[in-house]
C-alpha cells in the first residue's frame, strides 16, 4: 500500500485519517481533478457542466479536457484552477471596495478569484518573490482583465514594514511540501521526504508573521496549503495563535465541504478536488486604513491622447491617468507604498506614448470593452494568437480589436487592407 507514495508519507497521516486511510490511499487510483472559473459575461466551455458548490462561477471539467488551450482561455474567459484549491479564496470572501492583499500570489488562480469577487472595486496588490514566477503571475491578472491589480515581486520581510496595517484581507498561500500535488503531478512525490514538513513549517511561520503585521485591527486573514500532514497546518497555526495573541479562529462553512472551527482540511477521498488546508482568522480591535500612495498624474498632452484614443475605439474613458515610469496607468483607487519595490503592474495599463503618439497596451484590450471590434473566425483568431497579420476592408484604418465570438483579443492596426498584429511577442504561440 505504501510503495505508491514516499517513505514515511503514509505513516505520518495515519493518525489523522484513522479508518479511512484505506479509502485515501484508494482515491489515488482515480484520476485527477480539474475544474475551472469563469469570468462573468463569458460563455463557459461546452464541458463545464457540474458547477464546484463552493465557489462562484466554477465547474468541473474532465481530466482530459483541452479548455487550457483553447481561443478563449487565450481571451480570458476562464482560469483553470482545480476544484478544492477554490476554497481558500472562498473563505476570505473578500467585499467590493476591500484591499486584499495575496502574499503568495503565483501562478495567479486565487489571485485572479479574488479580482471577481471585487468586482472592480477597491485594490488587490498580488506578491510573488520568484522572478520567473511572478511573470506567470503578471500574465493571468493581464489575461483575466483585471483592472484594479498591484502585482509586485518582494519577500514578505520587505513588505511588513510599509505596508503595515494597510488591508482589510489577506490571503496566505504558503509554498508547502506539496502534498496535495502527489496524484496530479506523481514526480512531485520524489522532491517529498520526511524533513520537508519541518522546513517548510518554519518559512511558513515567518510569512504568517508578517503577513499578520500587513493586516488592519477587525481584518482577515486566511492561511491555506495544499499539503494534508499536522506539522504544516495546525501546528504552524496553534504556533501563530501563541505568538499573536490579537488573532483568533473564525468559524465558516463552504457549500458542498460543510463547517469547521476556523481550520479545515480537504481530503481527496472525501470531496472531488486534489486536497488542501484551510484556516480563517481574525485581527481583534479595530483601526483606521493608513492612506494610499498618490501616483503623479499625466500631463496635459499625455491626458489629452488617452482620451481621444479612448473616444475614437469606443472604449469608456479611464476614471485616473497617472504615470508610472514609462507606462500610464489608470491605478486602483489605494496603492500601498512601493519605494523599493519591484513592480511589474500597476492597475490597468493604458499604453505609452512614443513621441507624441499613444500606444494602446495590452491589458486594455482585454480588461474594458470596446466598439471597434473585428469578428474573426477560429482561423483567424488562431493566425492572430501566432502573430500574424490579418486581412480586412480597404476602408479600415486605425486601431482595432479582433474578437473571436465577441470576445477580445487584443490590439491591431488597420490599413490599406491588413490589420497590422500588436499581439505581444511574448505572449504569440
Amino acid at each position: 500500500m505504501n510503495s505508491e507514495f514516499p517513505l514515511g508519507f503514509i505513516e505520518q497521516l495515519a493518525p489523522l485519517l484513522g479508518s479511512e486511510l484505506p479509502s485515501f490511499v484508494e482515491s489515488y487510483r482515480e484520476e485527477a481533478c480539474r475544474g475551472l472559473r469563469m469570468r462573468e459575461g463569458f460563455p463557459k466551455p461546452p464541458d463545464a457542466q457540474e458547477m464546484v458548490p463552493w465557489a462562484q462561477n466554477a465547474y468541473r471539467v474532465p481530466f482530459e479536457s483541452t479548455d487550457g488551450a483553447q481561443i478563449a482561455h487565450e481571451a480570458g474567459a476562464y482560469y483553470m484552477q482545480e476544484p478544492s484549491a477554490m476554497a481558500a479564496a472562498a473563505a476570505l470572501c473578500p467585499e467590493p471596495g476591500d484591499r486584499v492583499l495575496d502574499l503568495c500570489a503565483a501562478p495567479g488562480g486565487k489571485s485572479t478569484q479574488l479580482a471577481a469577487y471585487l468586482k472592480g472595486q477597491g485594490t488587490l496588490v498580488c506578491n510573488e518573490p520568484h522572478p520567473a514566477r511572478v511573470q506567470i503571475l503578471s500574465r493571468n491578472v493581464e489575461r483575466m482583465g483585471i483592472a484594479n491589480a498591484v502585482v509586485v515581486s518582494a519577500l514578505p520581510e520587505k513588505l511588513c514594514g510599509p505596508w503595515k496595517g494597510f488591508f482589510d484581507r489577506v490571503l496566505v498561500d504558503a509554498p508547502c511540501s506539496g502534498e496535495g500535488m502527489f496524484r496530479r503531478h506523481p514526480e512531485s512525490r520524489s522532491e517529498w521526504d520526511m524533513t520537508s514538513p519541518h522546513h517548510c513549517a518554519q518559512r511558513q511561520t515567518q510569512i504568517l508573521g508578517c503577513a499578520a503585521d500587513m493586516l488592519r485591527p477587525g481584518g482577515t486573514m486566511v492561511y491555506s496549503t495544499c499539503t494534508f500532514n499536522e506539522q504544516e497546518n495546525e501546528g504552524v497555526i496553534r504556533r501563530f495563535l501563541r505568538e499573536h495573541t490579537d488573532f483568533e479562529l473564525v468559524p465558516f462553512a463552504l457549500d458542498g465541504i460543510g463547517a469547521c472551527d476556523g481550520m479545515l482540511r480537504i481530503w481527496p477521498h472525501r470531496v472531488r478536488g486534489e486536497g488542501h488546508f484551510v484556516c480563517k482568522m481574525r485581527r481583534l480591535g479595530d483601526a483606521p486604513l493608513p492612506q494610499g500612495e498618490k501616483l503623479p498624474p499625466a500631463d496635459k498632452a499625455e491626458s489629452a491622447a488617452v482620451l481621444d484614443f479612448a473616444k475614437n475605439v469606443g472604449m469608456e474613458a479611464p476614471a485616473a491617468i497617472c504615470r508610472f515610469g514609462s507606462q500610464l496607468v489608470c491605478p486602483p483607487r489605494d496603492v500601498p507604498p512601493v519605494k523599493g519595490v519591484k513592480v511589474l503592474r500597476m492597475g490597468l495599463h493604458l499604453g505609452q506614448m512614443k513621441g507624441k503618439v499613444f500606444a494602446p497596451d495590452h491589458a486594455w484590450a482585454l480588461a474594458v470593452k470596446g466598439q471597434r471590434l473585428v469578428p474573426v473566425d477560429e482561423n483567424a483568431a488562431l493566425a492572430y494568437l501566432h502573430g500574424e497579420t490579418l486581412p480586412c476592408g480597404d476602408t479600415l484604418r486605425g486601431w482595432v480589436i479582433p474578437a473571436y465570438e465577441g470576445m477580445q483579443l487584443g490590439w491591431g492596426k488597420a490599413s490599406d487592407g491588413q490589420i497590422k498584429n500588436h499581439y505581444p511577442k511574448g505572449l504569440r504561440k
